[in-house]
């Protein structure tokens, strides 16, 4: 009896056991509450551009190897079915931004694991999610193979979640802009896009580069603004440049600065040197003296 009372009145029966390694999944999923704060606290500061990230989705499925691989089709009852594929699901939700995605392994026993697909938009706190259970065996032509190797159950979870994150994805991204881009893509495989862009304008700043040592901070510094944001008429207009250094009509020097600071501080320095030739012609209405007109220069 006083044994079962000395067990009742133990202090150590008012504390928590820690048992299994609990104390340190409450440090990691602290560490993962933080990371998540931090991800939306991003996501807010800097929320998308709806129009540009349209734009590089678009500009994305103009690649003939995304476009080839963005379509699936399967026979269903007598016609075939068709949709986006999860290799251009995981492109627009890349392009889309702000949203976390992906496939995580909550548990694996007794021959099976169960995982989760997610989706979540970090901006509009909107998520979808599918849990299911992957048995660790393929099927073979000899039967049924079970699976031992962590390297083989890793893949098999990631090939049978492939198809739930791709209906995550698209449940987030708007329906139109999925459309948009499966049209640029139909296109693509017809033959009928160009390169992306950002390809040609990287191949365009490679030439300058080698011909005429023209950096990318030079082009940069011409147009007064970064090539990450360069439209259709400013390759153009860059084309044109080149083809003129090329044909030998203009030089280096009547384009670019060849030293990126001069170009940056060459706005502050004419407003300067502006201001200082107005000083020195201004004069006070107490004097009785008329001033000069200056003659305009021309315009080169």
């Amino acid at each position: 009896m006083s044994n079962l009372a000395e067990q009742f009145h133990s202090p150590q029966m008012g504390q928590p056991q820690f048992q299994g390694g609990g104390a340190l999944a409450q440090v990691s999923a602290s560490r993962e509450m933080e990371e998540v704060k931090g991800q939306i606290f991003m996501a807010k500061s800097f929320p998308r551009n709806i129009y540009e990230a349209e734009k590089r989705i678009l500009d994305a499925c103009k690649r003939f190897s995304l476009a080839d691989a963005a379509l699936y089709s399967y026979p269903r009852g007598g016609t075939n079915v068709t949709g986006p594929s999860i290799r251009l699901a995981e492109v627009l939700a890349q392009n889309w931004g702000n949203i976390s995605f992906g496939v995580k392994e909550l548990e694996q026993r007794n021959g099976e694991s169960t995982a989760m697909a997610f989706c979540w938009d970090l901006e509009t706190n909107t998520r979808q999610e599918k849990t299911f259970t992957v048995k660790h065996s393929i099927k073979t032509k000899h039967g049924l193979k079970i699976l031992s190797d962590p390297r083989d159950i890793y893949e098999k979870v990631a090939n049978d979640g492939a198809r739930r994150l791709r209906s995550c994805i698209l449940s987030i991204i708007p329906g139109d802009v999925v459309e948009k881009a499966l049209k640029e893509c139909e296109v693509t495989i017809q033959g009928n896009n160009t390169e992306p862009l950002k390809d040609r304008l990287a191949n365009a700043l490679k030439l300058l580069k080698e011909y005429f040592k023209v950096t990318q901070e030079m082009v940069e510094g011409k147009f007064g603004y970064k090539t990450s944001e360069f439209t259709e008429q400013d390759y153009v207009g860059l084309g044109k440049i080149y083809n003129s250094l090329c044909d030998g009509m203009s030089k280096v020097e009547d384009w670019f600065y060849k030293e990126v600071g001069k170009n940056q501080t060459s706005g502050l320095t004419a407003e300067f040197e502006k201001s200082q030739e107005q000083q020195k012609t201004e004069v006070k209405q107490d004097d009785n003296v008329i001033p000069i007109e200056q003659p305009e220069l021309p315009l080169e």
